[in-house]
């Protein structure tokens, strides 16, 4: 979800590929979840995150704790982005939304991370389901990394990327990654589950149970291989909009949308 500038990425090892030193660990042990069941969010699994500016890629939502932005609702999270002209700490933005962490709620190491969701669609909406390090040993972003489950650009809403952030600290940082393409409609017609198994050696993308990319080659300039992917992650789940990644929205952009979760789960 951090973009910022970067350079040109690493081979990646894609689709199907047979992988003689991949790590064929397993992860049937269900350690963390939240399926939302109840009438608001459970603050002992999740932070909800305010912030003014824009979240580092000159986005151009206000991310406020609102029950506009932020709700639990039918089963459901909902992070909802509006153009509301909200405002928090004497700023105020156009539109606003939503953001929720799990930092010092959930932080893993090693796994498979699975959210179930339904995304939004429109020109300039940005959705991301992502993983940040709770501390970084390696320094500053991206030198101890970043791992993208899933993000999507609202005007491809039949298109969701991949992406690990590594390497040095910002400008010198690099990413590796791929995009899938869903056969059929959309992913804001129905819900959808995406997920990453995260091995030491390893890290594999998969759609509705489906492996669509696996990467085996990363780097930093903090600490020699395995490192980034190496140290306790934690889970962030967000609608932007706007920025650079994909333009800012448009006549056509209807207000609001919403990203659904029905669930999330951590195995180990």
């Amino acid at each position: 979800m951090i973009r910022l500038a970067v350079a040109v990425g690493m081979a990646i090892t894609m689709f199907g590929c047979s992988f003689r030193h991949a790590n064929a660990q397993t992860f049937d042990r269900l350690v963390w979840q939240d399926d939302f069941s109840g009438d608001s969010l459970d603050y002992s699994k999740w932070e909800v995150e305010v912030n003014a500016f824009g979240g580092g890629n000159h986005e151009l939502q206000i991310y406020t704790d609102r029950p506009e932005n932020v709700r639990v609702e039918d089963g459901c999270l909902v992070l909802e982005a509006r153009r509301d002209n909200a405002a928090i700490s004497g700023t105020s933005r156009e539109y606003s939304s939503g953001r929720v962490r799990t930092k010092h709620r959930g932080d893993w190491k090693y796994g498979r991370i699975e959210v179930r969701a339904k995304l939004p669609q429109g020109q300039g909406i940005w959705p991301a389901i992502w993983m940040l390090p709770t501390k970084d040993e390696y320094g500053g972003w991206a030198a101890s990394g970043e791992i993208d489950i899933m993000e999507m650009r609202g005007q491809q809403p039949n298109v969701v990327l991949g992406t690990l952030h590594h390497g040095a600290p910002w400008p010198n940082n690099i990413h590796t990654g791929d995009e899938y393409t869903l056969e059929q409609g959309t992913f804001a017609d129905d819900f959808h589950t995406f997920a990453v198994n995260w091995r030491a050696n390893e890290i594999e993308w998969l759609i509705d149970g489906k492996s669509v990319q696996k990467q085996t080659r990363w780097e930093s300039s903090g600490g020699k291989y395995p490192a980034p992917f190496d140290q306790p992650f934690h889970l962030l789940m967000n609608v932007a909009v706007g920025g650079g990644f994909l333009g800012p929205p448009d006549a056509t952009t209807e207000f609001p949308v919403q990203m659904l979760v029905d669930s999330v789960k951590i195995y180990q």
